[in-house]
């Protein structure tokens, strides 16, 4: 049985399929944009504190690196 959910989805990916490989890449951009937006309004910092962020969460877990400590902390 199909849900509103995957028909929304089914119709977006075509809607993306469409687009142009510099549409997508401008879509994808837009879209980072937007989230570190709503990641700067939940936690009430600037631009450059979430970037930090979001760079720091994507290095937990891996093999720790003396250049990417000095680089975002």
């Amino acid at each position: 049985m199909r849900s509103v959910a995957d028909d929304l989805k089914r119709s977006h990916r075509e809607e993306v399929r469409k687009l142009s490989a510099e549409q997508r890449i401008e879509l994808a951009l837009a879209l980072g944009d937007a989230d570190l937006a709503a990641l700067q309004a939940a936690r009430g910092i600037d631009r450059a504190a979430a970037v930090r962020l979001v760079k720091r969460q994507r290095q937990a877990g891996r093999t720790r690196s003396a250049c990417m400590t000095a680089a975002i902390g």
